[in-house]
């Protein structure tokens, strides 16, 4: 082969032997790129179709399913829907003409092998995806999965990630308001690393990826070009990890966060100056992705001279430019008659560009190296018509089993075992998905900004969009992957209900929801068929609650040798306040003030953290889903909002009863006294099933005493059943909880902070 792979050289040499199974792709699809090229491929091409045709890029086992949302999703869903499915981030109305952008991604597998940069590229990923649709990004969340809190590995894992969450996220100068850490034996091989981050921008400043406009520039600006992350998340995300571990330190991409803040303004005053035709981040399969999709969104066709990218590594060959995922660059399609308007802002920036093409009507994505053609293809075959896989389907035997072995055997303490009942508190207050995360969200800022009305530890993340009038957005994700490993239906329904509750606790009325699907092997029929149910579950729920999907991701192959994870399909869920200043927060304040739980309780212990914690088990059902329900509830809690009915409120989930209480004492050191009197007499439970049962659809709320019959009158209208628990206590005073046990505050503490930080503190 000669030293430059033309094309014209390409059609002459079809015998050539390529590289396409070290570049991950299979005979079938390097037979199915020859067929649409007409010729073998140069190097480049190949280099592109196999980073565009990775299962990270393509979604080729996963797409046939995605008609479910489009079939559960109405008319009257997508009237606030401004941007859906398909673009780089969903965009929804929030009103007074303001529209908010957000979205997840997944970084799993680069945050494995290199902890700190393949966090914080992830953060700095999903933020660029942001500022893509023309939106000033206001906050960032992350989603964080580790395997057992005392394995050397997460060890080696945990800080890194953490330290790279937070160092990116806070030089960009982002509030991160919310998350989630959350440890289980199956992550221990495949750390999930998701993170979320929501913009904002008036309504007609949206922007979209296409390149529109014969002749209209195509410009490279940001970072130059280097050898990091070539073939990066691309490639890297779309196979599983050997049983020996990680082995692909190359692939990761190295991000400098001080970059993107200096191009997140830049981008700001382009669009300020209405000189962005099209956009597009670089992420995921670098100049690749960019230019195959830019042109297949618009007039179909572009030129580009890839001779021209500024390099931080000049050694690099073409393939290696197109497929390298260096950070922190976007593209541009600009009028010929606003270029040198756009290169001023640039320049005024100090942010390098670089015209490298323009836009063509050929149909055609034909990039030159020095004058010689080495791409000419399709842009559509690279971007959207790529390998569609049917993967075979089939739900576990093994599932019997596990659903059989509920905890009915497992032994609980009595109504009248105070000293069972307050061990079991304490054991699951202390263990690592409850325990305080203070030594995590302290290394973040979550106050930068200065918007931001709530954060970590309350329920949701709640930042103010508009100074003036106060409207804001609230922001969950969730996900109990114990539940989905029990039943990925009801496990997805079950995140996206705690998701919506947990904006609804918030006081903000739920909009829309992202999501980003971890799951394993697509070539695992158990595990596909978890996945068709998890998006089946989703698609549906959401059509239930009325609320639509505006986009996300999906991360497969996460899984060591044959060892999958859980089903972790995480749900995110953005909810709109009209006025932020009346959330009402999720701990106990003042004394005197009467506790309600609200919601129905049921005898529900399977996949709990009581039986996790304490008995290390795993079986029978998950509770129950009443997305009605929550519904109910949430028109309670946004209407009891609005009139400043609450003190305080905070949802029920892990943990249950017995855990809200005491986050909420622990919450401002406030102390509460309570009976489960009328919980057991109104839904014939014992005394333990009260307190740590799971059931959905509750939340705990205080009120002043003028506000328990409005609150009564608002349960009664929407049907939300109550029971009243007791009262708030005084600043220093611990949990009383009448006829079983008393815990004082300092011992609520001890209990509360003392893991995290004794595993990672030193």
């Amino acid at each position: 082969m000669s030293t430059l792979d033309t094309v014209a050289h390409a059609a002459q040499t079809p015998d050539v032997e390529q590289p396409w199974a070290e570049l991950g792709l299979k005979s079938d699809e390097y037979a199915n790129i020859r067929e649409i090229v007409g010729r073998r491929p140069t190097i480049a091409e190949l280099a592109m179709y196999s980073v565009m045709w990775s299962e990270h890029c393509s979604y080729k086992s996963s797409k046939v399913h995605f008609a479910l949302w489009g079939e559960n999703t109405t008319d009257q869903m997508r009237e606030k829907l401004l941007v859906g499915i398909g673009e780089n981030a969903g965009v929804v109305d929030i009103g007074d003409g303001w529209a908010v952008t957000f979205k997840a991604e997944s970084h799993n597998h680069p945050s494995y092998v290199e902890p700190y940069q393949g966090a914080a590229t992830g953060v700095g990923g999903i933020v660029r995806d942001i500022m893509s649709m023309g939106a000033r990004p206001i906050a960032v969340m992350d989603s964080l999965r580790f395997g057992n809190l005392d394995h050397p590995d997460t060890a080696r894992v945990l800080p890194g990630v953490v330290a790279g969450v937070g160092g990116y996220g806070n030089c960009l100068g982002l509030p991160n308001v919310g998350g989630e850490v959350v440890f289980d034996d199956c992550y221990q091989g495949n750390p999930l690393v998701n993170a979320l981050c929501v913009g904002a921008m008036r309504v007609e400043d949206i922007h979209l990826a296409k390149a529109t406009g014969v002749g209209n520039h195509v410009v490279l600006f940001g970072a130059k070009t280097g050898g990091d992350g070539i073939g990066g998340v691309s490639v890297l995300a779309s196979e599983t990890f050997d049983e020996g571990g990680p082995a692909k330190r190359p692939a990761v991409q190295v991000g400098d966060p001080f970059a993107e803040k200096v191009l997140i303004e830049c981008c700001l005053d382009l669009y300020a100056a209405r000189v962005v035709a099209g956009i597009q981040d670089l992420g995921g399969a670098g100049l690749s992705c960019a230019t195959s999709e830019l042109a297949s969104n618009g007039e179909g066709g572009m030129r580009i001279e890839l001779d021209k990218v500024p390099l931080r590594d000049p050694s690099l060959r073409p393939e290696e430019i197109l497929m390298s995922e260096s950070q922190e660059r976007m593209m541009a399609i600009v009028e010929p008659h606003r270029l040198e308007e756009f290169l001023a802002i640039t320049t005024k920036w100090d942010v390098e560009a670089t015209v490298l093409g323009e836009v063509t009507d050929t149909g055609r994505l034909v990039v030159t190296w020095h004058g010689e053609v080495i791409v000419d293809v399709p842009p559509r075959s690279v971007a959207h018509e790529g390998p569609t896989y049917h993967r075979p389907l089939a739900r576990p035997t093994y599932l019997d089993v596990l659903t059989a072995d509920d905890t009915t055997d497992l032994a609980r303490p009595g109504d009248h075992d105070g000293a069972g009942l307050r061990h079991a508190l304490l054991t699951v207050l202390a263990g690592p998905n409850i325990a305080d995360k203070s030594w995590v969200t302290d290394q973040y800022d979550r106050y930068v900004m200065g918007n931001t009305a709530m954060a970590q530890p309350d329920d949701a993340g709640v930042v103010r969009v508009d100074e003036f009038t106060g409207l804001g957005v609230a922001l969950a994700t969730d996900c109990n992957s114990r539940f989905c490993a029990l039943d990925p239906y009801d496990g997805a329904q079950l995140a996206l209900s705690e998701a919506y509750r947990n904006v609804a606790v918030s006081g903000a009325r739920p909009l829309a929801v992202t999501d980003c699907l971890n799951f394993g092997s697509p070539e695992d029929p158990g595990v596909m068929w978890a996945f068709r149910e998890s998006v089946r579950a989703l698609a549906e729920g959401c059509k239930f609650l009325g609320i639509p999907v505006t986009g996300g991701n999906v991360s497969f192959y996460n899984q060591t040798g044959d060892v999958a994870i859980h089903p972790t399909p995480l749900v995110g869920v953005l909810g709109v306040m009209q006025d932020v200043s009346k959330r009402p927060g999720s701990g106990f304040r003042t004394e005197g003030e009467h506790i309600y739980l609200l919601g129905a309780t049921r005898d529900e212990l399977d996949g709990s953290e009581w039986s996790r914690v304490l008995h290390g088990h795993l079986g029978g059902r998950p509770p129950q889903v009443d997305l009605a329900a929550e519904m109910r509830l949430a028109e309670v809690l946004v209407q009891g909002t609005d009139k400043r009915v609450f003190g305080m409120a905070h949802d029920l989930s892990q943990g249950g009863l017995a855990i809200a209480l005491a986050e909420s004492v622990l919450r401002h050191g406030v102390g509460a006294a309570v009976s489960l009197r009328e919980v057991t007499h109104i839904w014939g439970v014992s005394a333990f099933a009260a307190l740590f049962a799971e059931s959905t659809a509750r939340v705990l709320v205080s009120v002043r005493e003028d506000h328990e019959r409005p609150l009564a009158q608002l349960c009664a209208a929407n049907s939300v059943p109550m029971a009243h628990l007791g009262t708030v206590g005084r600043p220093g005073s611990g949990l009383v909880v009448q006829d079983c046990f008393e815990v004082d505050l300092d011992e609520l503490q001890a209990a509360h902070t003392h893991t995290l930080r004794a595993a990672f503190a030193g």
